[in-house]
């Protein structure tokens, strides 16, 4: 593969999460629907597979406009309640006794044969050269969907070539949630567009939650140059056999069971005083490590033990502490018995 085309870059990629529990095919990104800013065939499958009785039922009383009255409601609820409160609340429809669901993620505990089929449905599909402006021809590399929904924009650069700042630069320049004198772009819009956008080189990968033109502000996600060494700095270690010091991102972070984890317990919406999102909290690379790590530590070892984690200044201590907490108070152990009664937070944090 030459490393100067960034087009064998973004294959690579996505021919490797086909290959591993995604929906991956060549030339569909024509299936997009700009307007909605959603994949409409995967929604409508997931539904017809996860919710055969509610999609008939729904289908009976809309008839042939069945799919298009509900892709519609679909976007206006996005609109209205952002993206990640309607893949994990559903959306509630006229006629229907119940909400219908948009995902299943995996419960802490108790995950029965029903929950289980919902949640081995999700469909999680990669699509290349997303044109998802409704205002010009501009495509996005890479966009990652949940059953249809846009929960992720990527961003590639080849480090021979260009560099993550080049793909930064795209994102604050040419990435715009809103053209001037223009209507919003659905996709890229906060809170109901895609949750996180990823920008990823070779060698390096950064993401940001909100998209705000030049004031766009994207964290690294990185490893460290040497992951659990005493001089760890940034960026990534070389590989020492083939791949990219960037491939974490999608053989690990976009792996399916760890994405479907991120959507469904990471991801925190935060409010206003006005009940409206200002701001979604997406964990950084070291905050999945650290949480992960501790949990599988307490469920090899239980309760009782110490441990020692070392954050470096503004790297998000807080929220590994209250994604650690909430986690704990969760813990069940192989035989599905709560590990801990209660989590006690000690902190001489002002």
């Amino acid at each position: 593969m030459s490393l100067h085309k960034e087009i064998h870059f973004e294959a690579e990629i996505a021919q490797h999460l086909g290959a591993h529990g995604w929906l991956y095919e060549e030339k569909t990104a024509d299936n997009y629907d700009r307007k909605l800013a959603l994949y409409p065939p995967d929604l409508i499958a997931w539904l017809q597979e996860s919710q055969t009785e509610l999609w008939e039922t729904y289908q009976q009383k809309n008839g042939s406009k069945a799919e298009a009255n509900l892709l519609q409601r679909i976007r206006d609820q996005l609109d209205q309640q952002g993206t990640l409160d309607l893949l994990r609340k559903g959306i509630e429809v006229m006629g229907l006794p119940k909400a219908l669901k948009l995902a299943e993620f995996k419960p802490a505990l108790g995950l029965n044969p029903e929950i289980l089929a919902r949640y081995s449905a999700n469909r999680l599909r990669v699509v290349r050269q997303v044109r998802y402006s409704l205002h010009n021809q501009n495509s996005i590399d890479l966009v990652l969907f949940l059953n249809g929904i846009p929960v992720a924009t990527v961003e590639l650069k080849t480090d021979n070539t260009q560099s993550i700042e080049d793909a930064i630069w795209q994102y604050k320049s040419d990435r715009l949630p809103k053209l001037a004198g223009k209507t919003p772009e659905p996709l890229l819009s906060f809170p109901s567009g895609a949750l996180v956008h990823f920008a990823v080189s070779t060698r390096e990968v950064r993401m940001t939650t909100k998209l705000a033109g030049p004031a766009t502000v994207f964290l690294p996600f990185n490893r460290g140059s040497d992951p659990g060494g005493k001089n760890c700095g940034a960026g990534n270690p070389v590989p020492d056999g083939p791949g990219y010091p960037s491939d974490y991102l999608w053989k690990e972070v976009w792996e399916r069971e760890s994405w479907l984890e991120i959507l469904g317990r990471y991801c925190i919406a935060e409010r206003n005083k006005k009940k409206e999102i200002v701001k979604i909290l997406f964990p950084r690379y070291h905050q999945l490590v650290v949480t992960r790590k501790l949990q599988e530590a307490v469920r090899e070892e239980g309760p009782g033990q110490k441990y020692l984690v070392q954050h470096s200044a503004g790297s998000g201590k807080t929220n590994s502490i209250a994604w650690t907490a909430h986690f704990f108070s969760e813990l069940h152990d192989a035989d599905d018995r709560k590990v801990f009664d209660s989590v006690l937070v000690v902190s001489d944090r002002n």
